[in-house]
């Protein structure tokens, strides 16, 4: 199963993540997984370890430091203090950069709720990385800068969602269709954070778990990342 491990951002401080690693080893392809706003706890170590099944070594960066919410206030107070761009640009590139240093040919990106809005911040500030894909989340779209993606995307949106309303998704659309990046998106009759199988036990209406629906964005994701990152 995985492990904590410790990797250098471009600016030479380190940051712990957790590292899942596939029977295939330190060669396979990776993708650095980025947490939603709970921080680095159980259910996110789980995808990694969904990811590390299907042959990827999968990292996690600790971008709280430590710190992990089991309230949602909790969780909001963290997000609030996280520095994004500092996250993207330093952080999450600093972890695609170890897992390329260390042996995978190819890495990707992907992140949930929050981590969905970071994915998309680094298609436009980590030139290393070669495909992502974002789950339910984007940041305010002014600090999307589409002309700098280069890589192929792939996004799940849920059009019942109160936290990334759904129409914003279709203005993410218009900018990245006008910088000709290559990019699907899928949208699902679903609640934020279908995909998370604790949704239902944080007591929060606007969450709900979507077995079908996860089922369903989870194989369009391994389709896509296995024809961009193991080709």
């Amino acid at each position: 199963m995985g492990k904590m491990t410790s990797f250098t951002r471009p600016d030479g401080k380190s940051v712990n993540g957790y590292l899942a690693e596939p029977k295939e080893g330190a060669k396979a392809p990776g993708i650095v997984v980025i947490q939603e706003w709970w921080g680095l706890n159980d259910q996110i170590k789980g995808v990694a370890g969904k990811l590390a099944a299907a042959g990827y070594r999968a990292l996690v960066p600790d971008l709280y430091r430590g710190k992990v919410a089991l309230e949602a206030n909790e969780a909001k107070h963290l997000m609030e203090g996280l520095n994004f761009g500092d996250a993207a640009g330093q952080d999450v590139r600093g972890a695609v950069q170890f897992l390329k240093s260390s042996g995978s040919p190819k890495v990707g990106v992907t992140g949930f709720c929050m981590g969905g809005a970071l994915t998309l911040l680094s298609a436009c500030n980590v030139p290393e990385a070669d495909a992502e894909v974002v789950w339910y989340g984007y940041p305010p779209l002014e600090y999307v800068d589409a002309s700098k993606i280069r890589t192929p995307m792939l996004g799940h949106w849920a059009t019942r969602d109160e936290a990334f309303p759904i129409g914003k998704v279709d203005e993410l659309e218009k900018k990245l269709k006008a910088a000709n990046v290559k990019f699907e998106f899928h949208r699902y009759d679903a609640k934020h954070a279908f995909a998370n199988e604790t949704a239902d036990s944080k007591g929060l209406a606007m969450l709900k778990y979507d077995a079908g629906n996860a089922k369903t964005a989870w194989d369009r994701t391994f389709y896509f990342f296995d024809h961009h990152l193991k080709k």
